[in-house]
Order: structure tokens, then sequence, then C-alpha cells
């Protein structure tokens, strides 16, 4: 099984060039650019923390974890390789996450998703079904 042979770390290293690639890959999204979108920058500076997992030392996994300091946390950008997901992987990177909050004290994790892994989310990593909105803040020009 995958998760027993990949290493998860909390606040791993990484380097934006991976999780872009990685972002692309898993998403089928456009491929940004390190200047584009600075991975590191953004995770120091903005996240309670983040998990890595590593294959080798091939990163196959990335998990960006937010909070508000104090009850509530949020998971962010839960990415697994294509060719490596339904193995465990993902649901392994969400359950050292929640660890890591429940140790800081943390009361709540969020997450929010598009409705073909909602059968992940719910049944595979626990989370309950909750109300939830969206805006689209689109920059004008």
């Amino acid at each position: 099984m995958i998760r027993a042979n990949a290493n998860l770390d909390w606040r791993g290293s990484f380097t934006s060039t991976e999780v872009n690639r990685l972002h692309a890959a898993a998403f089928n999204a456009r491929l940004w650019s390190d200047d584009e979108w600075d991975w590191v920058a953004q995770v120091e500076g903005h996240s309670f923390g983040w998990v890595t997992a590593r294959l080798d030392d091939e990163l196959v996994g990335f998990c960006n974890v937010l909070t508000d300091g104090v009850a509530h946390t949020w998971l962010q950008d839960v990415i697994v390789d294509p060719a490596r997901q339904r193995g465990g992987l993902g649901k392994a990177m969400i359950d050292l996450a929640i660890e890591r909050a429940r140790e800081a004290g943390c009361e709540w994790m969020h997450v929010d998703f598009d409705d073909d892994v909602a059968d992940f989310y719910y049944r595979v990593c626990g989370f309950m079904k909750t109300n939830g909105g969206l805006f689209y803040l689109p920059v004008e020009e």
C-alpha cells in the first residue's frame, strides 16, 4: 500500500517547483512558475502547517493547513500525484494534519471540495456534512 511506503512529514521541506508540478498534474491545471506561485513563501507566511509525502526523493503528496489561531483549521490544497491516488496517501496526510491540529488545541477542521471527491472526505476521512458558501472575487480591471 502506498502510504506504508511514503514518508510523511509535518512541515517537511519542499520546493515551489515540486508543488507547482504536483498541483498541475493532480488538478489538470496550468503549470505555474515559481515567480507566479511561490508555495514556500505562502505556507511559511500564512499556514499553520503542511504535510509533505515523499516516495524516495519524489514529492507525491502535499496538504496545506490554515488556522484562525484558536479553534479552527482548514485543509487547503490536498494534492496527491494522480498515479498514486486511491492508495491511502491522501487519507494518511489528512490524518497527520488532524493529529497536529488536535495537539495544538484546535477543535475543528474544515474542508471544501468538489462533488467528485465527496465520498473520500465523508466516508473515508470522516468529515461531516455542513453548509458553506463561496464567493468569487475576480480582479476588476
